[in-house]
């Protein structure tokens, strides 16, 4: 049966321009000597893949607009389904460190998908140092947000080395495509009941107005509203060109810091990344007496099945204008307490909800008129970077029988903000993926290391 978009899914849609691309992606490095064969091949990895692709539909579906564009487009079953469209290799010339890695993922986070077949790509990469290998993936951000992307490659990832066999039920037959006139008849019964939906957002609304208010009242140092945010290098139009750049840290010395000065493990990687920005601005003669505001992505799952987007978002302060690492540390634990009352507040589905009442196509027009004009150099932008934190899992994990190392998560970068910092923890390291505009940013891997760096300062206190 085919599945209309949400209004949030399809909002990321419509942001697409020819210079925004709405994918979100990762590198994964695999160990493939503890594969049955000591190797991994393309075509095993083709096998792999497609004997477990009905665990996770969505990679076998592709948009349909509907007529007129008087709704949404949907989901439906791709009948010309062709993994070699999605699944491709690649050979690193030798001899084939991360930072080749990170080269080859430009290109990669440069191109937008294809809307004609379902929009996912996967790479695997060989040439790496040790006989390793990388899986580069990427999928658009109207099929996943940080939490199903994760789901999503469950599909194909196993706690074992040894490949257990398919699950039953990949010989399903795909479904026939909706006819325009179901889809007009559906995209109906939808308008029908807009008057009603926007009823209850504006109700949603007014209860989210008297709960700021509240707040406020009781002494509430809210966070930052949009469009109040400093302008820095990273902010403005943005162009089609990305970099891309990896970083570790250790998850057990961020916990550490965390119990000892009683933050969370957000806090302190949120502090890392302030003090790393510091470090960056300063060194590029930009001015630090103001904080940085952050775009953090919130997970509202409920359900976990279906894929899709189920996000919130909150603004964070980022301390950039403080020296001392502790008090950056503090500044943060502060803001994000903060923000958190106020997305209480809000109600963590108002982003939801308002994004059901967008015109479809409107939207689209809007971005495509506000990508042509370079309208984000002419005003404060909404926020300075996104910085995403995904908890990934503790136990090892395997594609195809070859162990997972490393996996660096890369999220995309919008007009006004040319900077995204995704974090993932697996096993005892967080690994940092940043992404950023080609021109805005071109030496991004400088505040991978920052991030490091600033990290190292708050673990040295914890001997003081």
């Amino acid at each position: 049966m085919p599945t209309r978009l949400s209004g949030i899914d399809a909002a990321f849609l419509h942001l697409e321009t020819r210079t925004v691309h709405m994918h979100v992606a990762s590198a994964i490095i695999l160990d493939p000597s503890t594969a049955p064969r000591g190797t991994l091949h393309v075509e095993e990895l083709k096998e792999h893949i497609g004997s477990r692709l009905h665990l996770a539909p969505m990679f076998r579906r592709r948009l349909q607009p509907v007529p007129l564009r008087l709704s949404n487009p949907v989901w439906i079953d791709d009948p010309e389904f062709d993994l070699d469209h999605h699944v491709h290799r690649v050979v690193l010339p030798a001899p084939g460190g991360m930072d080749d890695l990170a080269e080859l993922m430009d290109d990669f986070m440069s191109r937008p998908l294809d809307r004609d077949r379902p929009l996912w790509e996967v790479w695997l990469i060989e040439g790496l140092g040790d006989g390793r290998v990388a899986l580069c993936t990427k999928s658009h951000h109207a099929v996943v947000d940080g939490v199903s992307g994760v789901e999503l490659l469950a599909a194909i990832l196993e706690t074992t080395p040894e490949p257990e066999p398919p699950p039953p039920g990949g010989d399903r037959e795909p479904e026939e495509a909706p006819s325009g006139t179901r889809l007009l008849l559906d995209a109906g019964r939808h308008l029908a009941s807009r008057p009603w939906k926007a009823l209850g957002v504006a109700r949603q609304l007014t209860e989210s107005a008297t709960g700021l208010l509240w707040l406020n009242r009781q002494g509430v140092d809210l966070p930052p509203p949009p469009f109040t945010a400093p302008v820095t290098v990273f902010n403005g139009a943005i162009g089609p060109r990305r970099r891309v750049a990896f970083a570790r840290v250790s998850l057990d010395e961020v916990k550490d810091v965390k119990n000892t000065f009683d933050t969370t493990v957000n806090d302190v990687l949120l502090a890392g990344v302030a003090g790393a920005l510091r470090a960056y601005l300063h060194e590029h003669d930009e001015p630090v007496d103001s904080p940085l505001v952050a775009m953090v992505p919130i997970s509202t799952h409920v359900d976990s099945t279906g894929g899709g987007n189920q996000v919130s978002a909150m603004l964070v302060g980022l301390p950039t204008h403080l020296d001392d690492p502790l008090e950056r540390l503090r500044a943060v634990s502060e803001s994000t307490a903060s923000a958190k009352q106020q997305h209480g507040a809000l109600g963590a589905e108002t982003i939801q909800q308002v994004a059901e009442l967008a015109p479809a196509g409107v939207f689209s027009l809007a971005a495509r008129l506000y990508t042509r004009a370079r309208a984000a150099d002419r005003h404060r932008p909404i926020w300075n970077l996104v910085v995403s934190n995904v908890p990934g899992p503790r136990v090892g994990l395997y594609c195809a029988g070859a162990r997972l190392e490393e996996i660096y998560p890369i999220g995309p970068v919008h007009e006004t903000s040319g900077l995204n910092v995704t974090l993932f923890s697996y096993g005892s390291t967080v690994h940092v993926g940043l992404n950023a505009d080609a021109d805005m940013v071109p030496d991004v891997g400088v505040i991978g290391q920052r991030i490091q760096g600033s990290v190292a300062e708050l673990v040295q206190r914890l001997s003081r």
